[in-house]
């Protein structure tokens, strides 16, 4: 084989691994933690699921939030949804310059969604966050301060909704 060959042969085997990796491959051992679904108004919104490799979960261990989407929702309205729900957990906080950081962050991370797509969300404890759409890493996001915000909009006792908190958590 030709050095050209195996050039070749060595960057499809990256390209193949790259493509088959998943956020299972960041959080090994996982397990499902729990799981419940989110509702606005009456209208099914999600189904969350929540991995760990350990119960309880642990915020020192990577985790998976896996969110199906039953309904078509814009990436600008997951967002601003999401950066509404950080400013109210965390106020004066969060900066200005922050917050538009990470609203740029999440435009990068997630996508316009439809019924049956999935967004998984990977907690990396001390480094940031990746986000995969159908299993696909979409982005990551280097920075520790954002994933513990992004999380708490689903895990932080203050959350909007305490009984998908506790369904999630196994409790």
């Amino acid at each position: 084989m030709t050095a050209i060959g195996r050039y070749l042969a060595c960057a499809l085997l990256l390209f193949c691994g790259a493509a088959h990796a998943d956020w299972r491959d960041a959080v090994p051992e996982a397990r499902m933690l729990g799981s419940g679904q989110f509702s606005w108004f009456g209208f099914k919104v999600y189904d969350a699921r929540l991995w760990s490799p350990q119960r309880p979960l642990a915020a020192d261990q990577p985790f998976a939030l896996e969110l199906t989407y039953q309904r078509r929702i814009s990436r600008d309205e997951l967002v601003q949804a999401s950066l509404d729900e950080i400013k109210r957990l965390y106020g004066a906080g969060v900066s200005a310059a922050q917050l538009a950081d990470w609203r740029q962050q999440m435009q990068q991370s997630f996508v316009d969604v439809t019924p049956g797509q999935r967004i998984t969300g990977v907690y990396l404890p001390g480094r940031g966050a990746q986000f995969f759409v159908d299993q696909r890493l979409q982005h990551t996001v280097a920075d520790s301060a954002f994933a513990q915000a992004f999380f708490a909009i689903w895990l932080d006792p203050r959350t909007r909704n305490p009984q998908l908190r506790a369904q999630l958590l196994g409790q």
